[in-house]
């Protein structure tokens, strides 16, 4: 094994992303009194270019007016090829206060493209005085992205979640399908009549978790666009959970506590890992660095996937 210890991630909740457009200031106070762990108003996407001056404005005023509560409040920014992220970052900075935890950079292609923000966010921090340093989410939306995934994680001290953007990433990829998220009707596997849906954004999902793992950021599962299937949605969060990913965006307040049952182990599974380390600190005891555990064996290795399960269900009871 490596001499370098894995670094962890954040210590924050995460299991929701609770997305919202900044032209549309009336659903900021409702966000705010959802059940998200993350709030996330946006410049970008869901904002007309007419519409993007005044969004910021209203992103700016709310971020001091609106009760956020004990939630992480992220603004996501224009992409780095558009006139409009300069302005949206000086804006943000010069202008809101200091409840602002955040910044979302979308279509990272590589480490440049967050050395280019933090640059900007760091000159601007220090001629305001600001005292709370800014963090960084950036997405994965492109070919270039997930190729470059591990030096997005690695760009700044100020990195703390990668998410994967699955409709411009599918774009990017040249992929044959306008679905966001989930199985696709073509992406499937054939035996003995039946068919079988694969999961096309396994792969990705999957460098994405290695590269936040290795240097101690968030991986987090991107929107799910059919807000009206909430099965699907289900499965989706489900998948990228066993495959370690935290949390998941929602675009739609229904998406929350789907989000919220997803990422939140159960009362059984918090129980279980509780034993699990009571049972390995009497193994420790006698001086055994194993023991059995309901008929299997549990070792070291355990100790950390139960560490996990408690340090998550002790974050969500404060």
């Amino acid at each position: 094994m490596s001499f370098r210890i894995q670094p962890q991630a954040p210590a924050r909740l995460n299991r929701c992303q609770l997305f919202g457009p900044g032209s549309r200031d009336s659903l900021f106070a409702k966000m705010a009194k959802s059940d998200a762990d993350v709030i996330n108003l946006d410049l970008e996407d869901s904002v007309a270019p007419d519409d993007k001056d005044q969004a910021r404005r209203n992103v700016v005023q709310a971020i001091g007016d609106v009760d956020w509560g004990d939630k992480t409040l992220s603004v996501r920014i224009n992409g780095l090829d558009t006139p409009y992220w300069y302005r949206d970052v000086v804006d943000l900075l010069e202008q809101a206060g200091e409840r602002l935890d955040q910044i979302m950079i979308p279509k990272a292609g590589n480490a440049s493209d967050i050395y280019a923000v933090d640059a900007l966010v760091t000159a601007v921090e220090k001629a305001r005085g600001r005292k709370k340093p800014i963090r960084f989410e950036a997405i994965i939306e492109s070919a270039a992205g997930i190729c470059h995934v591990e030096e997005i994680a690695a760009a700044s001290p100020r990195m703390e979640a990668i998410s994967l953007g699955a409709a411009d990433f599918a774009a990017s990829m040249g992929m044959a399908t306008t679905g966001i998220g989930g199985t696709q009707e073509n992406y499937y596997m054939h035996r003995e009549g039946q068919k079988y849906w694969s999961d096309p954004w396994h792969w990705a999902q999957a460098k994405i978790v290695a590269a936040c793992r290795t240097h101690g950021v968030l991986p987090v599962d991107g929107p799910f666009g059919d807000f009206s299937d909430s099965e699907g949605f289900r499965a989706q969060a489900l998948r990228s959970a066993t495959l370690g990913m935290v949390g998941k965006w929602a675009i739609h307040p229904s998406q929350v506590a789907l989000a919220n049952e997803v990422f939140s182990p159960s009362e059984a599974a918090v129980s279980e890992a509780r034993e699990i380390l009571a049972a390995m600190e009497e193994a420790k005891k006698s001086g055994a660095g194993a023991t059995v555990y309901k008929g299997r064996l549990v070792d070291i290795a355990s100790i950390k996937q139960a560490e996990v399960i408690v340090r998550q269900a002790e974050l969500i009871a404060k």
